[in-house]
């Protein structure tokens, strides 16, 4: 039997796709590299570090991403992984993927607008539809389903639909 043994390379790789594979738990159909909240994975000897970055302090799904982020990292061989939070800098929907913003209106949720379109510079924020495409829409509370969603409603088709806010 020979032994084939894993460079560091192909061990943090190996490590980092199983941080990677975890959902979130609030949207099940991004995982935490698709959000940008996985940051960085480090290896020390036989011991993994994964550092993740809330997308806003006092998120309800950290505690349960670290967990599923330790328990994907066990199944995948590596032993009391580290989990560590980190949140200088703070998170920002600029670090979402461009996979997870068309995953997101797959979904039937509006994704960020880039930073360049913010509301700032004139008050107005255009969110286009994810069911019809209809920018026609308006905000009908800051607060949706979960804090990070505002609830919105397309006037041409009807339809109310979240949309995940820029931070």
């Amino acid at each position: 039997m020979v032994m084939v043994l894993e460079s560091d390379a192909e061990l943090r790789r190996r490590a980092w796709n199983a941080a990677a594979s975890v959902v979130d738990p609030e949207i099940p159909v991004l995982t935490i590299a698709d959000l940008g909240v996985l940051r960085d994975v480090v290896l020390a000897g036989d011991h993994v570090e994964v550092a993740i970055t809330p997308t806003y302090s006092g998120c309800p799904a950290m505690n349960m991403i670290a967990l599923e982020i330790e328990v994907a990292l066990e199944r995948a061989g590596f032993h009391r992984p580290k989990i560590r939070t980190v949140l200088s800098p703070a998170w920002t929907t600029d670090w979402m993927s461009e996979e997870g913003r068309e995953k997101l209106r797959a979904y039937g949720i509006a994704p960020p607008q880039a930073s360049s379109s913010r509301r700032a510079l004139f008050g107005e924020q255009v969110v286009a539809c994810p069911q019809c495409g209809s920018e026609q829409t308006e905000l009908l509370s800051e607060f949706g389903s979960t804090s990070c969603k505002a609830l919105w409603r397309c006037k041409a088709c009807r339809e109310p639909f979240d949309y995940f806010k820029c931070h």
